[in-house]
C-alpha cells in the first residue's frame, strides 16, 4: 500500500479541511471494497457540503440547532457521522446554551464525545463569554442592562455550583472588573460583606452589581439572599459605594432584587 506523505510524523502541514482525513482512510478489512469506502467518503462529504452551502447562502436561520452543532463537530470529529452526536448532546442538555454550558465530565458522558471534543466545546463557550464581556467594557452599564443580563446568564446559568460574582464600576458606571468572589455548593455560597467592600475599595470602584446563580434553575431569591444583600448595602454605603442591584440567574430566567424592591 502506498503511504500518504501527509500522514508522516515529521510533516506539520495542516489540511485545508477534513477532506484529507477521508483521503487518508484505507479499508483495514480485506473484504471491504474500494467502492464501499468511496461511498462512505461521498456520504460524509456530500452531506457536509450541503450544510455548508445552506449556511453560506441563507445564514443560520436555514439550519436547525442540531445542524449548527453538527457543522462545528465536522472539524472536531472528522471521521464520524456527527449528526447523531449533535442530536445526543441536545437531547442530554436541552439547548445549545445547555451544551456549551455543561461541565466537561458530563459532556464526556455523551457517546462520541471525548476529552478533546469536550474541551473544544468549552473553548467555544469561553470565547462567547469573553465576547460579551468585552462588549460590556465599551458601554455605560446601567444603560445597557440587557447586555449585563445576557453576560451574567451566559457566564453563570449552567454552573453546577453557586457562584457569587461582582461587577465593579467606576464613577461613570463603566466596568472596571468582573470577578467571581466565592464558589459554594449546589445551593449555598458563603459571602462576606467586608471582603466585598474591601475589594471594591482596592479597585477604586464607586458602585457594584452583585450576581449569583441558582443551579436548581429557579432564580427566586431566598431569605438568606435578601438579608445578605441588605447587609452588603449597609456596609458599602458609608464608604461611598453604591449597590446598583443583585441579580439572581437561573437557567430559564433571572430576578432583580432591586426590581422587586427587596433592598
Amino acid at each position: 500500500m502506498k503511504k500518504n506523505s501527509r500522514s508522516s510524523a515529521g510533516d506539520a502541514t495542516q489540511p485545508a479541511d477534513e477532506r484529507s482525513f477521508f483521503a487518508d482512510l484505507q479499508p483495514q478489512d480485506a473484504h471491504v471494497s474500494d467502492a464501499a469506502a468511496q461511498a462512505v467518503e461521498a456520504h460524509y462529504l456530500g452531506h457536509r457540503d450541503r450544510l455548508r452551502t445552506r449556511y453560506r447562502e441563507h445564514g443560520d436561520a436555514a439550519l436547525a440547532d442540531y445542524e449548527l452543532l453538527e457543522m462545528l463537530l465536522f472539524r472536531l470529529i472528522p471521521r464520524k457521522d456527527t449528526k447523531p452526536i449533535a442530536k445526543a448532546l441536545l437531547t442530554r442538555f436541552g439547548t445549545l446554551a445547555g451544551v456549551f454550558g455543561a461541565p466537561l465530565p458530563l459532556l464526556q458522558e455523551v457517546e462520541g464525545v471525548g476529552e478533546s471534543v469536550a474541551l473544544d466545546l468549552k473553548l467555544v463557550s469561553t470565547i462567547g463569554h469573553r465576547t460579551l464581556k468585552s462588549d460590556l467594557r465599551k458601554k455605560h452599564i446601567l444603560s445597557s442592562w440587557s447586555a449585563v443580563i445576557e453576560y451574567c446568564h451566559a457566564a453563570m446559568a449552567y454552573e453546577t455550583k453557586e457562584q457569587f460574582r461582582i461587577l465593579f464600576l467606576d464613577k461613570r458606571n463603566a466596568l472596571i472588573a468582573d470577578e467571581v468572589q466565592q464558589t459554594g455548593t449546589i445551593d449555598h455560597t458563603p459571602v462576606y460583606p467586608r471582603e466585598v467592600v474591601k475589594r471594591a475599595l482596592e479597585l477604586s470602584a464607586t458602585a457594584i452589581i452583585l450576581a449569583h446563580n441558582h443551579p436548581s434553575g429557579d432564580p427566586t431569591p431566598s431569605r438568606a439572599d435578601i438579608d445578605m444583600t441588605k447587609l452588603i448595602v449597609e456596609t458599602a454605603k458609608p464608604l461611598g459605594i453604591a449597590v446598583h442591584d443583585h441579580i439572581i440567574i437561573g437557567k430559564d430566567g433571572h430576578v432583580s432584587l432591586k426590581g422587586l424592591r427587596l433592598f
